[in-house]
C-alpha cells in the first residue's frame, strides 16, 4: 500500500528548508549576480571574495545582504512550491509502490521546476535589481564620466533613483516594495515577469538534473531496504553534491537570466530584447566565457543552500507541526 503524502507538512518542509538556507548563503549569491553583470573592460571585481571585501567597504556589512528581505519572504513559497512538487509527482508516478525508473525522475523534477517559476520569476526580478545596485554606483565612483542610464522603455523616479547620482555617487536605499510597484504601475503583471523565459530554460533543467542525481546519491547512504533512514551529514553531502552539479550544468542559462532582468545599465552595457538577443551578444561581444561568469559562486551557493534543504526537509518539521 502507498504511503500517503501530506502536501500541507511538505510545504511547511520546504518553506523552513528555504528561509535556512538562503540565509546562510546570500552574501555569495549577491557576489554571482554581480560578477554576472559585469561586462568585460568595466570589471570592478576580480573575484568573488573582491567582490565581498569591496561592497563590504563601500556599503557596510549589510550592503552583502541587499535583497535578501525579498528573497526570505518569497523563498518560502518557492522552495515549498519546489521540494514539495518534486515529492508530489514522484508520489503520483508511483502509485504501484515501484521504484521510479529514471525517466520518471526527471520528468518528476521537469514538473517541479515549471511550478517553481511562478514564485521564482518575481523573486529573482526583485533580488537582482536591489543586488546590482551597489555594482552601478561603484561603476560610477570608478569611471566618473560613466552615467548610468534606464534602458527599459520610459523613465522612473523610484527606478532610477539609486543610479542619478552623477557628482557624489551613493547607494540609495529603495525597497523592494517601491520597485514592485513602479513595476506594476509602468508595465503591469507583466514587467515582474520578466525572463520568465530564462527562468524556466534554467530552472526546469536544474531540477531535471538535481533531483534524479541527489534521489540516488541519497539513496546510497541508506543502511537497507529495511531501514531506509540515513544520516543527516549524507543528506546534506548528497544535496551539496547534486546541487553544485546542477548549478554548474545550467550556469549558462543563469547569465542570461540575470542580463535579462537587470532592468538598469551601466553606460555602454547592452541591452537585449529577448534570450536568443542576449545568448548572441554575449557571445559575439564577451566570448563563450562569458556564460560561465559567476559559475563557481553558483556552485557555492548551491550546493550548501540545497544541502542545508535537504537536511531540515527531510527532519520533518512539518509533519510534527501537523501532528501537535
Amino acid at each position: 500500500m502507498a504511503e500517503k503524502f501530506n502536501l500541507p507538512a511538505k510545504l511547511i518542509n520546504g518553506g523552513i528548508a528555504g528561509m535556512v538556507g538562503v540565509t546562510c548563503v546570500f552574501p555569495i549569491d549577491l557576489a554571482k549576480t554581480r560578477l554576472q553583470n559585469q561586462r568585460s573592460g568595466q570589471q570592478l571585481y576580480k573575484n568573488m571574495m573582491d567582490c565581498l571585501i569591496k561592497t563590504v567597504k563601500s556599503e557596510g556589512y549589510f550592503g552583502i545582504y541587499r535583497g535578501a528581505a525579498v528573497n526570505l519572504t518569497l523563498v518560502t513559497p518557492e522552495k515549498a512550491i519546489k521540494l514539495a512538487a518534486n515529492d508530489f509527482f514522484r508520489h503520483q508516478l508511483s502509485q504501484d509502490g515501484a521504484r521510479l525508473t529514471v525517466f520518471k525522475e526527471m520528468l518528476a523534477g521537469c514538473c517541479a521546476g515549471m511550478c517553481q517559476v511562478i514564485i521564482t520569476t518575481p523573486m529573482e526580478m526583485l533580488k537582482i535589481q536591489m543586488q546590482d545596485a551597489g555594482r552601478l554606483v561603484a561603476q560610477q565612483r570608478v569611471m566618473p564620466s560613466v552615467v548610468t542610464t534606464m534602458k527599459m522603455g520610459g523613465t522612473s523616479a523610484v527606478l532610477s533613483r539609486s543610479y542619478n547620482t552623477i557628482h557624489a555617487p551613493q547607494v540609495v536605499r529603495v525597497s523592494a516594495l517601491q520597485i514592485t510597484k513602479e513595476l506594476l504601475r509602468t508595465k503591469g503583471i507583466v514587467g515582474l515577469y520578466r525572463g520568465l523565459g530564462a527562468t524556466l530554460m534554467r530552472d526546469i533543467p536544474f531540477s531535471v538534473v538535481y533531483f534524479p542525481l541527489f534521489a540516488h546519491l541519497h539513496q546510497l547512504g541508506q543502511h537497507s531496504s529495511e531501514h531506509p533512514s540515513v544520516p543527516f551529514y549524507w543528506s546534506f553531502m548528497s544535496g551539496c553534491l547534486a546541487g553544485s552539479i546542477a548549478a554548474v550544468a545550467v550556469s549558462p542559462c543563469d547569465v542570461v537570466k540575470t542580463r535579462l532582468q537587470s532592468l538598469k545599465k551601466g553606460a555602454n552595457e547592452e541591452t537585449y530584447s529577448g534570450v536568443v538577443d542576449c545568448v548572441r551578444k554575449i557571445w559575439r561581444k564577451e566570448g563563450p566565457r562569458a556564460f560561465l561568469k559567476g559559475a563557481s559562486c553558483r556552485a557555492l551557493v548551491i550546493a550548501p543552500l540545497f544541502g542545508i534543504a535537504q537536511v531540515v526537509y527531510f527532519v520533518g518539521v512539518g509533519e510534527f507541526l501537523m501532528m501537535a
